[in-house]
């Protein structure tokens, strides 16, 4: 019988079910795992699921048994591929579980900004609306999506997805291909400056990497319009946040939201915290990727990758 951890079912929510992976054998199930406690937990496991939990080779090579890391995710920079390989413990990964989820969340923060939604709930709420002598107000002027250009970092699954979207609401949409090698006909591609300079909405779909890393920084935010919003709901690191305080400030750009940040969860320190107008700048801890439908489809896709590992394994073994 096979023996499985879940070292940070946490993540997965409490809302969602773990029991399928029972019918591969015996399952603990632990919310959180510190680093000192991963040699333990995974030292005589054949199978290991983790989302966020770092397993690099001082940690695997005391795990003598195991055969196959689950990453509940679709990175899998939290492991040691190499050795891995070397070791001969597979590793799969979940890809396009996610997707509605950050488009639906990539547009409720554009709104959240763009029609100054939090405004308009207070003004309401405070009770100024129950005074006005017309049915309408106008505090907070906005503009519609239509016409407008929205150009995207990241052209891959999700960007395209968010692409098509902001093309129904009649934008116009353009792209930069932050590996260089995304040639997509449907959009046009451009270089970023000319992006930044060009777009109304910069919405980041991308990993974290060497091209990214860093890759708006408060130079790049001066080319953007002072209209212009900008999304993050690729991955912390992307934006310098710093300089994206510096930013909003000085009101170079109208607003920001994230869903990702640096640092996970955000330090107490971190000068987006701090910065004169809140009203500009809307996070979110990283949830896009968590409707209860994504989480869902991940654990299902998680029991079918181990599914598929055990038949091939015993289809090797009668071969």
């Amino acid at each position: 019988m096979m023996k499985i951890c879940i070292l940070d079912a946490k993540t997965l929510g409490e809302d969602v079910d773990l029991s399928v992976f029972k019918q591969f054998g015996s399952v603990e199930i632990y919310a959180e795992t510190k680093p000192y406690e991963v040699i333990e937990r995974i030292n005589d496991v054949d199978i290991v699921i983790t989302n966020k939990v770092v397993l690099k080779e001082e940690t695997l090579n005391h795990a003598q048994k195991l055969k196959l890391i689950c990453v509940a995710a679709t990175g899998t920079n939290n492991i040691d591929l190499d050795y891995a390989a070397k070791k001969q413990i597979a590793v799969t990964n979940v890809a396009g579980y996610s997707t509605m989820s950050v488009l639906q969340h990539t547009f409720a923060m554009l709104f959240y900004l763009m029609e100054s939604l939090p405004y308009y709930d207070k003004y309401v709420k405070s009770g100024e609306y129950a005074k006005s002598s017309i049915f309408t107000h106008h505090g907070r002027p906005f503009h519609e999506l239509s016409g407008k250009t929205w150009g995207i970092i990241g052209l891959g699954a999700i960007g395209k997805t968010v692409a098509n979207a902001a093309e129904a609401f009649g934008c116009r949409v353009v792209y930069y291909s932050t590996s260089g090698k995304n040639n997509n006909t449907q959009y046009e591609r451009v270089e970023l400056d000319s992006l930044l300079e060009e777009s109304d909405i910069v919405s980041i779909h991308a990993p974290l990497n060497n091209e990214t890393k860093g890759l708006i920084d408060y130079t790049r935010m001066g080319l953007m319009k002072k209209r212009a919003i900008i999304l993050n709901l690729g991955r912390g690191g992307i934006i310098k946040e710093d300089d994206l305080a510096r930013a909003l400030d000085e009101g170079l750009i109208r607003g920001a939201a994230l869903d990702v940040l640096e640092s996970e969860p955000i330090n107490g320190d971190n000068p987006l915290l701090k910065i004169k107008n809140s009203d500009r700048l809307f996070i979110t801890p990283h949830i896009a990727w968590a409707s209860i439908e994504a989480r869902r489809r991940l654990v299902d896709e998680i029991a079918l990758n181990i599914e598929a590992f055990i038949h091939e394994k015993e289809r090797n073994r009668i071969c």
